[in-house]
């Protein structure tokens, strides 16, 4: 079977991991595990989510406040939570939470714990979740995604996100390839916030994810960000296979 898989990190999120140091409860980054463990333990416990109010709304912790880190009042909102009281920070994937923290920390806060992943690794380890409304996020079940895949063509299948950065860089490059190599490639965009179910049975919990599928078959799996002619290169190999 034909398999590679690429992962090129921004700079930025290399000094963020840096900065962070490995998931530990010194550093304040946390596992699902750990945080959920850790939360538990904490009956004064603060926690925040920082995603927008849209992925809010799709699913979120018990008892989390939603403070949007993009908002120009972020740090206004985040003011306002006691300085002396632990405060669990997460957001999807563990980008903007880990701003978030350091901001908090620089702010003075005593004790800050942060999500490592976000919410995909939290779901991927089944624990509790609440939903506003359930219909709108369980989305494609797994025999729909997999009729998608009964195709002459190779399909080219990309799980993301709305407010994934790494996303919303390919999501161009992703339509172009679409569109020049329509005899030869489906493309096929799932967003991972309406299709949380079809997310845990695929093991997805991070993104972005490709993958590559020939005659049903998965074929390439590449989990991050990648470039244009990275996916071509992979696309044009796997035509090549057996």
């Amino acid at each position: 079977m034909f398999s590679t898989r690429s992962l090129v990190v921004p700079a930025i999120l290399l000094l963020l991991a840096a900065c962070n140091g490995p998931s530990s409860p010194e550093t304040g980054l946390l596992t699902a595990a750990a945080f959920d463990q850790q939360l538990q333990a904490t009956p004064d416990a603060q926690l925040l989510d920082v995603r927008t109010p849209e992925e809010y709304a799709k699913g979120h912790l018990p008892k989390a406040l939603n403070i949007d880190w993009y908002e120009a009042s972020f740090a206004e909102q985040a003011a306002r939570l006691d300085h002396n009281k632990p405060v669990f920070v997460y957001c999807l994937s563990g980008g903007r939470s880990a701003e978030a923290a350091a901001r908090l920390r620089s702010a003075g806060f005593s004790k800050v714990y942060d999500l490592d992943g976000g919410i995909l690794k939290w779901r991927a380890a089944n624990l509790p979740e609440t939903k506003d409304d359930p219909a709108k996020t369980a989305g494609m079940s797994k025999a729909d995604y997999e009729a998608l895949l009964k195709s002459d063509k190779l399909v080219l299948v990309d799980f993301y996100a709305d407010w994934c950065g790494p996303c919303r860089k390919m999501a161009p490059y992703l339509e172009e390839i679409k569109t020049e190599m329509a005899g030869q490639v489906t493309v096929v965009r799932i967003n991972a916030d309406d299709n949380q179910d079809l997310m845990k049975s695929m093991s997805v919990d991070a993104l972005p994810v490709l993958l590559i599928y020939k005659n049903g078959a998965q074929l390439w799996r590449n989990e991050g960000f990648i470039d244009k002619a990275g996916v071509v290169e992979q696309l044009n190999a796997v035509r090549m296979t057996e």
